[in-house]
């Protein structure tokens, strides 16, 4: 029998970061994780945005979520000798002078905090960029390599024995109020499941409201193209290595068919057509489905009625930037002297779970 502290389901963003900040305070971890290549994390260009969508709003707690994750990916990286974290200044292009005149009017009220940097009128003269109207420069932001993290940290979990390459069992489980053993050969304390959208069939948390949302990247090389900034109009343009950038995302809500498609290759392609006249060529294509909420703010915490089960995910295209503060915020929480931000906790949903959970 393997006794552990927490038995984490899922290696994605919110697990790897969840497992990693519970074995820095001492825990023994245990993470199950079959290893997609395709998974919505390993997938995802890794952008934080303080300020996001078509009305230039603020992230939600951009003030807080931003900064800690930047320290954490940081941390990160001198750990195992890599920048995973690059960061870089945003540029979200406007569309019309319609806008560029109301966002100007909207910056006197400086709704954007400390993100703004400045405001362009006219076009910045960005390599390459097609800018008629100016655009926003956004500060404190940046991008992850999430596909190289996850795959240090699952190196580092082969080796030492807590990540075991297998898809988890949800019927093998049986829970007490004291813990859960699995499949007769792993005692936990507590689990955690953070299984991304394939959470919508866990039979403890189906009830949950969480739809898959597929979305596609595509990745293009363009010589010409400056790298010194994020592009974002309708798409973001991430620089990946030189003349190499990550163009996405489409969004899918079921149904959808798996896999890249052409309808999608065709839209982001014509999305980055708007942003640039230099000629680009696709060079590959990748397809992920996100979790996402109907509120669009994350599911983190207990279950309601089974006291050894805990919830991790609902993070949706910002993963990378809410999973390390709430899996700090989820681990005080399990370790008896914290609690969950009211507006990402899972509780707000309880009223959903029906009587015969198993």
């Amino acid at each position: 029998m393997t006794d552990c502290d927490f038995l984490v389901v899922g290696h994605g963003i919110a697990g790897a970061t969840l497992a990693y900040v519970l074995r820095e305070r001492g825990h023994r971890v245990l993470v199950y994780d079959p290893g997609q290549h395709n998974s919505a994390s390993n997938v995802a260009a890794g952008l934080m945005n303080p300020v996001a969508g078509k009305r230039f709003a603020l992230t939600w707690r951009a003030a807080e979520l931003l900064p800690f994750a930047t320290a954490f990916y940081r941390e990160l990286g001198q750990r195992y000798g890599q920048a995973f974290f690059t960061e870089t200044p945003i540029f979200k292009l406007f569309s019309s002078l319609e806008e560029q005149n109301a966002i100007l009017a909207r910056s006197a009220d400086h709704p954007w905090e400390g993100f703004m940097a400045g405001l362009a009128t006219a076009d910045p003269d960005l390599a390459g960029v097609h800018a008629p109207f100016g655009g926003a420069w956004l500060r404190g932001g940046g991008h992850v390599a999430v596909r190289q993290l996850l795959a240090a940290l699952a190196a580092e979990g082969t080796r030492d024995g807590w990540l075991r390459r297998e898809t988890f069992d949800w019927t093998r489980l049986a829970t007490a109020t004291t813990g859960a053993v699995y499949a007769g050969q792993v005692r936990a304390r507590h689990v955690v499941c953070c299984e991304g959208a394939v959470a919508a069939h866990n039979p403890y948390f189906s009830w949950l409201p969480l739809t898959p949302n597929k979305g596609e990247v595509l990745d293009v090389t363009c010589a010409g193209l400056s790298t010194a900034q994020v592009l974002n109009r309708g798409a973001y343009v991430v620089p990946v290595e030189a003349e190499r950038f990550r163009v996405g995302a489409t969004y899918r809500w079921p149904p959808f068919t798996e896999g890249p498609t052409a309808v999608g290759r065709e839209e982001l392609a014509a999305r980055l057509a708007v942003l640039t006249d230099l000629p680009f060529a696709v060079v590959d294509q990748q397809a992920g489905v996100r979790p996402a909420v109907r509120d669009r703010r994350p599911l983190v915490g207990p279950h309601p009625t089974v006291p050894c089960l805990s919830f991790c995910g609902g993070y949706g295209s910002k993963g990378v930037m809410l999973a390390p503060r709430l899996a700090s915020l989820l681990a005080d929480c399990l370790e008896g002297h914290g609690e969950m931000w009211p507006d990402a906790s899972l509780q707000r949903y309880n009223a959903l779970q029906p009587a015969n959970v198993i």
